[in-house]
Order: structure tokens, then C-alpha cells, then sequence
């Protein structure tokens, strides 16, 4: 079985963090996005995958490489613009050939990875097994319905009036019938084949669909929100791991540093990840916070926040919570600031707060 992974999307919804970098590269635990996927996959047997890619062709593919990371074997497929979940497997027939496979959007996360799906997929052989979770906002998602039975009935794409609570993660298994319901579907109002159009089609003509329910949390992370709180809930997993070195400091709970980062005179209170040489000076770094590699934090105070590589953030007095700040942003204050700050920043920003 190959593996099928979606990274040709733009993330509209990111911006401007993703004016300057890939959505599927953004961090979550100092970790970018798509090796989660990648690691998924590779967890459940995948030793081939496909990477479809867009516009951050480059980026995707200088950050994931030829697959040696992972001892497995990667192609990249170009996608010329964003048509489609259905599009995607559509321009990808040639590298799936006529095996099952799995398809897994580049920025979804999935706490307890995709083992039992595919065993589910592999014993009772259905033209396509799908994953469901219950969801509060069905009306952003793909949505299924079910029988009393369980068996799945409609897929609904985005519905302004949801029929069910059960909104289709971005995982599916497939066999081959899928590229027949392809061919078989048009473009949606927004000009995309819709994965949920060619599932319908099959389940309209009498093919096998499937469901699964997620065991665990599912982050589609899709906005800013969703950013913060796969961070949260990734480093709720985390071990403590001491490869940096600590002065004058006070360090509670489950903390990971990494190799050559410096702690001085500040309080780390965990879950929190500290990249690679990044420096924490006379500062506070609060619960689910991951401050990356080459970062420097004095004289601040962080809490539940993505810290991207080569940040500066000095003589902030009052906290930063809930905050994604990009690669090389510097945010400095001269003078007193406001109680709270939270801040949404792309790559190369420079933020002054004078007061």
C-alpha cells in the first residue's frame, strides 16, 4: 500500500504566517506539521509515499527531503493550483498505480496515529474506509450521516445546515474505484472536485464505504487557534529531556531542551520544548510554550505559544500568551507597555511598542 500526502494548499486562513513559509511547515512542538503525517504513515506500514505539492514546492521539499529521514521512499507530484482533494488523487494515478492507498492531509494531526484504520481497511476490504470525529462546527467540515446501523449514508462538503455532528477527519483509504468516481463527478461552486462528491458517488453506486471513529484528539490545523492548541495538546505528551544547560534558574515539571540551549536566571514551568541553541534570559516561560531553535527570550515572559526559529523577543514586560510569532520576528519595547499582548506574526516581522 502507498501513502498519498496533500501539501500543494496555500493556507489562506494562516496568513501571514504563510505569505513567507508552507502551512505543512509551520511548527507544533518545534516539530513542522507534515512529519506527523509522515510519521503516521510510516508507523502503519508506508514505506512509499507521494507528496502532492503547490506553490511551496521548494520548501516542502528542501524541509521532508528524498525520505531518508524515514528510511522510506518519496515522490512529488505538482499540482498547478488547489482544485481539489479529489483532484489531487486524480493527478496522482500514475504514482498509485492499482493498489489501495491511503490519503492523508498534510495538516492534520492525529493523537493516536492510523494503525487501526488501516487494519480495519486491510481485513474487510472496502472501496473506502473513512475517519469520522465528533465536531462542534460540522458546518467547516465534510460531514457523513449514518444509518441506524452505522453504515455510512450521505457526505455532505461544508453544509450550512449540518445533518450530523460527525465531520470526515483528513484521512481515507481507498482502493481503485475511486479514480472511476473521479472521472464520474464535476467541479463544486468552488470549482474543486470534492473528495465528498466521489465518495458519495461510490456510495450511490452501490460500492462499499466504510466509517472509523477517532480514538483520541484530531487537529485540523487549519487557523491560528488550531496552531496553539496542537501545540497544547502535543506537548501534554512530552517527556522531560535536559540537553542544554541551566544557571541561577527554577525549572518545574516535564521540559525538554535541546543541544546547546542556555537557560539563565528565568522560570520554565512545563510542558515546554526549548529548540536548539535558543536563549532564556531573566524571563518566564509558561505551560505549552515551544520557543524554537536560535531563538532568544529576555526579559520576557511567554506562555502557551509557538516561538519560531530565530525569534527575538526582549523587555517585554507583560505576558505573551496565545501567540504565534514567525521565523527572525523581533519584538522589543522601549517603554510600559499594555497588561497582555497577543500577537499573530509572519515570518521577518519587526514589532516596536513604545508607549
Amino acid at each position: 500500500m502507498k501513502g498519498l500526502i496533500l501539501a500543494g494548499g496555500c493556507g489562506r486562513r494562516l496568513r501571514p504566517l504563510t505569505y513567507t513559509g508552507a502551512k505543512q511547515l509551520i511548527p507544533v512542538a518545534n516539530k513542522p506539521i507534515i512529519f506527523y503525517g509522515i510519521e503516521a504513515l510510516v508507523k502503519a506500514g508506508i514505506d512509499e509515499l507521494g507528496i502532492v505539492i503547490g506553490e511551496t514546492a521548494k520548501e516542502i521539499h528542501d524541509a521532508v527531503g528524498n525520505g531518508e529521514k524515514w528510511n522510506i521512499r518519496i515522490t512529488y507530484i505538482p499540482q498547478q493550483a488547489p482544485l481539489g482533494l479529489a483532484h489531487a488523487i486524480k493527478i496522482s494515478k500514475e504514482f498509485l498505480g492499482d493498489e489501495p492507498f491511503i490519503m492523508y492531509l498534510g495538516d492534520n494531526i492525529l493523537k493516536e496515529g492510523i494503525e487501526d484504520f488501516v487494519h480495519q481497511f486491510e481485513k474487510n476490504k472496502p472501496n473506502a474506509l473513512i475517519l469520522l470525529t465528533k465536531v462542534p462546527n460540522p458546518q467547516e467540515f465534510g460531514v457523513a450521516v449514518l444509518d441506524e446501523s452505522g453504515a455510512v449514508k450521505q457526505l455532505i462538503e461544508k453544509p450550512k445546515e449540518p445533518p450530523s455532528n460527525l465531520a470526515l477527519v483528513g484521512v481515507y483509504l481507498f482502493d481503485p474505484e475511486v479514480f472511476t468516481a473521479i472521472e464520474n463527478i464535476k467541479p463544486s461552486w468552488r470549482n474543486e472536485l470534492e473528495i465528498t462528491d466521489a465518495i458519495q458517488w461510490l456510495l450511490d453506486n452501490r460500492f462499499s464505504v466504510e466509517s472509523h471513529m477517532v480514538k483520541g484528539w484530531w487537529k485540523d490545523t487549519g487557523k491560528p487557534d488550531d496552531i496553539i492548541e496542537a501545540n497544547l495538546l502535543v506537548l501534554e505528551g512530552i517527556e522531560s529531556v535536559n540537553n542544554g544547560r541551566q544557571k541561577d534558574s527554577e525549572i518545574n515539571g516535564r521540559v525538554r531542551t535541546e543541544k546547546g540551549a542556555v537557560i539563565e536566571r528565568s522560570i520554565v514551568r512545563g510542558p515546554v520544548i526549548i529548540g536548539k541553541n535558543a536563549k532564556i534570559i531573566g524571563s518566564y516561560i509558561g505551560p505549552f510554550s515551544s520557543i524554537g531553535d536560535n531563538t532568544v527570550i529576555e526579559n520576557s515572559e511567554i506562555e502557551n505559544s509557538v516561538i519560531m526559529e530565530g525569534a527575538q523577543i526582549r523587555n517585554v514586560e507583560k505576558r505573551i500568551d496565545r501567540s504565534i510569532v514567525g521565523k527572525n520576528v523581533v519584538i522589543s519595547v522601549t517603554t510600559k507597555s499594555p497588561r497582555t499582548h497577543k500577537f499573530i506574526l509572519g515570518d521577518q516581522s519587526y514589532v516596536q511598542i513604545i508607549k
